[in-house]
């Protein structure tokens, strides 16, 4: 039991990944850190972020999603790529895609027809909309799912034009719930035997996350406004928002009382804990230009390293506003090794993230880079499945691999 237990709860699991971009191969990428064996099929000319490349900016999140996993090519066109997809499901146990819907049974590789040849089969997929709906065939992405879900509309100022996500939200939201949700299947089949389709849609993924938002809607009506700046999106907090320094900006919440009072005791006020303006949260969210004003005239005389000390010593939920390249070093992240740095083949030597998602008992996975396009086929195609160099030549010369 104890041997067993010094393994990663995935270990023997085999992943076929057909997916590409962000959200279904975080998915994949949360399996292979968790110990599966994920294979990575791409088409030819490699898979859509891969081949972002060359634009700039985009190796550096390929590599973040697709450490630890084996590339392999397979023209699924051909009759000859579709029977090694098909000699792949017979030893696999999940198979994620993330195509637009119908993609797969038009190739004649769709859930029904890989439950007959491997009935164990989990089969994972993630689109824009989901497979149903009058939305299903429209083409989605990050920016446009922001759009559709409401993200859009209530990120920014009120008086100002709705913003983006800085964040991929959408994307990776669903790559997690996809996660799961093949998860929720791998343990069902344990009981079972038999593997099922899931599916998430980034609409459905992303929804929840506005919960303040809608909450504040749902009391105030046609009153609500869209936008709240750095506000509580449920406008049921203060305060909560972002407060200049010398050198940048601090975020500050106070979510009890108790929390207000201790922040007064920090900046030196404590003869406001009376002030009915500032007595209870009732009161401070209907004043909050003031509460504001009196922290900012506070917090701009320091800096935010300083500000977030003195804050965080008396309890209080406070951080600095950090810049990425501050993020990239950032000691717990990298005590914990949820962030790591390795030297790339191709990259040089950069900061990676693990998975968040942490096995007691065992050791974090260590990050193996990223490989080139096609990398692992000899290894899969060839050791694995048990092609002949040969055969794989004449694959090569197909065109099929």
């Amino acid at each position: 039991m104890q041997k067993e237990q010094n393994k990663l709860p995935l270990d023997g699991i085999v992943v076929i990944d057909l997916s590409h971009v962000y959200n279904g191969p975080y998915a994949t990428f949360l399996m292979a850190m968790a110990g599966a064996q994920v294979i990575k099929v791409e088409p030819l000319h490699g898979e859509h972020l891969r081949s972002r490349g060359d634009m700039g900016g985009a190796d550096l999140p390929f590599a973040m999603l697709n450490s630890n996993k084996q590339p392999v090519t397979l023209n699924l066109k051909e009759e000859a790529g579709r029977n090694l997809l098909i000699e792949l499901v017979q030893r696999a146990d999940i198979l994620v895609e993330n195509f637009a819907p119908g993609v797969m049974e038009r190739l004649g590789v769709g859930a029904e027809q890989l439950h007959k040849i491997n009935p164990r089969l989990i089969y994972g997929s993630s689109s824009g909309y989901g497979k149903s709906g009058p939305y299903r065939d429209y083409p989605a992405m990050d920016l446009v799912m922001q759009a559709m879900c409401g993200v859009i509309d209530s990120t920014g100022y009120p008086d100002q034009p709705p913003v983006k996500s800085g964040a991929a939200i959408c994307d990776f939201m669903a790559g997690i719930h996809l996660y799961g949700a093949i998860m929720t299947a791998l343990y069902e089949r344990s009981r079972t035997g038999v593997g099922r389709v899931v599916e998430v849609s980034m609409q459905d993924a992303t929804f929840a996350s506005l919960a303040s938002n809608l909450g504040m809607l749902h009391a105030r009506g046609d009153a609500a406004p869209a936008r709240t700046g750095n506000r509580h999106g449920g406008l049921g907090i203060s305060p909560y928002n972002v407060y200049p320094t010398q050198d940048g900006y601090v975020v500050l919440n106070a979510p009890g009382d108790r929390h207000f009072q201790a922040i007064l005791d920090v900046i030196g006020r404590p003869e406001l804990k009376d002030d009915p303006r500032f007595v209870n949260r009732s009161a401070r969210v209907a004043h909050t230009s003031d509460v504001d004003h009196l922290l900012e005239s506070w917090t701009q005389h320091l800096k935010k390293d300083d500000v977030a000390e003195r804050m965080l010593k008396a309890k209080v939920p406070c951080a600095p506003v950090r810049k990425l390249q501050e993020v990239l070093h950032d000691k717990n992240m990298h005590a914990r090794g949820s962030l790591q740095t390795i030297d790339h083949p191709l990259l040089g030597r950069v900061v990676l993230p693990g998975s968040p998602l942490v096995f007691e008992g065992v050791e974090r996975r260590a990050i193996e880079p990223s490989l080139p396009l096609g990398a692992s086929n000899d290894q899969i195609f060839g050791e694995w499945l048990g092609h002949s160099s040969e055969e794989l030549a004449s694959l090569r010369a197909q065109g099929v691999i």
